[in-house]
């Protein structure tokens, strides 16, 4: 027997409501927020996502999925979209539109990392991109989206921590006094971190390392280094989360794992999901757009890890499956009567089934209770003689005769009005 691949899950159909329920969640409010569904290719050019998370992080040194194409060029399995989406808005020219250019995604994505409890290697993510506004508002906007996301699916304890990471022009100075800050704790950093420290040393502020994360308790905050710009435009984007509502708390540690991040940064993190907290995240990624080749663009965006949602999505926000109408015809007669029923009961908007192996009436109700069928159309050679049918109530078990002719409106309308 073959088996599948360690780190990639089967989502069943006894599951599938839960994911069913998520993503249409995630496509409404999407619309309702005017941002447009985009379809990019699961595999990019690996330049792609060098240039863009950043040749030196752990994504791309240790967890990408990478080979090589037949023409010897790179490739590699997306470990996120935004590359891919920055990459479609400068091949077609999205940004010579006069409108907001906005964008939501839904789709698998693929890491190398040790499979625990929500983060497998095959994962699947919602996200939303905003280009072309360097405003505040659009930060709002963004994280208000995610935050009713999750809000209104009633997941629990949800935390928004958000910082701010300046601009470009404010990291270097506020490198180099963090570096200075390591050098006098790098005994007390694990291996990691002190790699970190001479290729991007704000990201040993996102180590998960107990010793790292108490060496480092006490390290400047970037919040403290920002210009007025950027200073002024973090303050507007508290306000505006104030004026919405959105409770909020300022983790000067928060950093995000890719470089491409300026400005605003921020994740939404739950109790419930143990060390690897974070249900979702983004931020500001200015200069993005322009590092790949395109026209100066500001832009923001987040992602959210769709196994992590299933996880601590409650049993009541699951949407049900429709009343399904069973359709039981046996006998020579009954069997073409019963087919020609079914076809119009789908025809008409109605979810109705049967099962072709059963061949009596016992066999089908049988079927029809596993099932949970709410209605059970009786049809046998009996029936058919008569122009008849019987209709029976799998709740009450009552049943009663219809004719044949009228049968499959008559139960569309009742489960409209049931």
């Amino acid at each position: 027997m073959i088996r599948g691949i360690k780190g990639v899950k089967d989502i069943l159909p006894e599951e599938a409501a839960r994911w069913q329920t998520i993503e249409g969640a995630a496509r409404r409010l999407s619309h309702l927020y005017g941002y447009q569904e985009i379809r990019v290719p699961v595999f990019e050019v690996t330049e792609l996502f060098a240039r863009s998370i950043g040749a030196n992080t752990d994504i791309v040194e240790k967890e990408m999925y990478t080979f090589p194409d037949r023409d010897g060029k790179s490739l590699t399995l997306r470990p996120e979209a935004t590359a891919g989406v920055v990459r479609a808005y400068i091949e077609h020219a999205l940004g010579s539109s006069p409108t907001a250019q906005k964008f939501y995604y839904l789709g698998p994505m693929f890491r190398h990392e040790r499979p625990q409890a929500g983060r497998l290697r095959q994962f699947h993510q919602f996200g939303v991109e905003a280009f072309g506004s360097d405003s505040p508002r659009v930060d709002v906007e963004v994280i208000a989206l995610l935050w009713s996301f999750l809000s209104d699916l009633g997941l629990p304890d949800l935390t928004l921590e958000i910082n701010s990471l300046g601009d470009a022009a404010d990291r270097p100075a506020y490198k180099a006094v963090l570096l200075d800050f390591l050098k006098h704790r790098e005994e007390k950093l694990c291996e990691n971190c002190r790699r970190r420290m001479g290729t991007n040393p704000l990201r040993v502020l996102d180590c998960k390392t107990p010793s790292c994360k108490a060496a480092t308790e006490d390290a400047p905050r970037l919040t403290e280094h920002l210009s007025p710009s950027s200073r002024q435009h973090f303050q507007e984007v508290l306000s505006g989360l104030e004026t919405l509502g959105i409770p909020y708390m300022l983790n000067p540690r928060l950093v995000r794992g890719l470089d491409y991040y300026t400005l605003t940064a921020f994740e939404v993190t739950s109790r419930h999901l143990g060390a690897q907290n974070a249900v979702g995240a983004g931020g500001r990624y200015d200069g993005l757009v322009e590092a790949l080749g395109g026209p100066t663009t500001p832009a923001i965006g987040f992602a959210v890890g769709l196994e992590r949602v299933a996880l601590m999505l409650p049993a009541t926000a699951v949407v049900p499956p429709p009343k399904l109408v069973y359709v039981a015809a046996f006998g020579a007669k009954g069997m073409p009567i019963g087919t020609r029923i079914l076809h119009e009961l789908r025809m008409l908007g109605v979810c109705a089934d049967t099962d072709y192996r059963a061949s009596t009436l016992k066999g089908h109700l049988r079927q029809a209770d596993r099932l949970g069928a709410t209605f059970v159309v009786i049809i046998g050679d009996d029936e058919a003689a008569k122009g008849q049918l019987l209709i029976r109530n799998m709740h009450t078990k009552k049943q009663e005769e219809l004719p044949l002719s009228t049968t499959a409106r008559n139960l569309a309308s009742r489960l409209k009005t049931s």
